[in-house]
């Protein structure tokens, strides 16, 4: 099924240093560009992520730190990515959770100010676990009946995103192609950061999702723990992170 677009849609995947979206960095990104009359463009860049890939993602992606040292780092595209993907709804596997909070990451520490919230993001592996519960190989094969050849290559990975959407379309009724409705069908939370830990809840008060305060509002542990906020701001939590509590800390006391 085409997609039934109103913005530009680019789907997209990063291989990275490792796991951790607060200290990794991203050494590959593939984007996906589809125009709302159904042109593509696809780009794939590798960055030098100035610290050194871990052995077990190696091991995923099989990019070295030899096969980055001459790329430019990340500030130095920052900028033009940003230019790139403005004004586009995004998508991609698993995006909510990693892909998107380690790009925002990234574009903190560049210094480039790109607010994904304002985008649409529509993640596939959301609505696959919704459907049918497996992994992308699995899912490709599933839903468009093909082998995901050089899985874990950013570049398949991402057509292979493109087409499973393409493909839960036509399989579901239930799902609108439309990209608003695809977006939070993907978001079974209503999180304030791009990690998730910081949600809204059923009456759009912030909550707290992890730790001894997991299900409390942010507000009242910030009136009776006021330790919390400098915890949070003094341990390896994602800047994103930092920079919502700090938004919600100056709502609730102000300056």
């Amino acid at each position: 099924m085409k997609l039934n677009l109103k913005n530009p849609i680019i789907f997209f995947d990063v291989e990275t240093t490792g796991l951790d979206v607060a200290k990794d960095r991203i050494i590959e990104i593939s984007t996906l560009k589809i125009a709302p009359d159904g042109s593509e463009e696809s780009k794939t860049r590798r960055i030098n992520p100035t610290i050194p890939i871990a052995k077990e993602a190696q091991a995923v992606h099989g990019i070295s730190d030899a096969d980055v040292a001459d790329c430019p780092v990340f500030a130095e595209i920052a900028k033009s990515l940003a230019s790139y993907i403005e004004g586009c709804d995004l998508a991609g596997y698993n995006s909510l959770k990693f892909d998107i909070p380690i790009l925002a990451e990234e574009f903190i520490r560049a210094g480039v100010n790109f607010d994904f919230r304002k985008r649409k993001l529509i993640d596939v592996q959301a609505i696959f676990y919704k459907m049918e519960p497996r992994t992308l190989s699995a899912a490709y094969r599933f839903y468009c009946n093909k082998n995901l050849e050089n899985a874990h290559s950013a570049e398949a990975d991402t057509r292979a995103t493109y087409e499973v959407l393409q493909s839960q379309l036509d399989r579901y009724e239930e799902l609108q192609n439309d990209m608003a409705h695809l977006s939070e069908y993907s978001n079974a939370n209503k999180m304030l950061d791009y990690a998730g830990r910081f949600i809204l809840n059923d009456k759009d008060e912030p909550i707290i999702t992890f730790g001894k305060h997991k299900g409390k509002r942010v507000a009242d542990v910030l009136a009776t723990e006021p330790t919390y906020y400098n915890w949070i701001m003094s341990n390896d939590f994602t800047l994103d992170t930092k920079r919502v509590l700090t938004e919600l800390r100056l709502q609730q006391f102000g300056k």
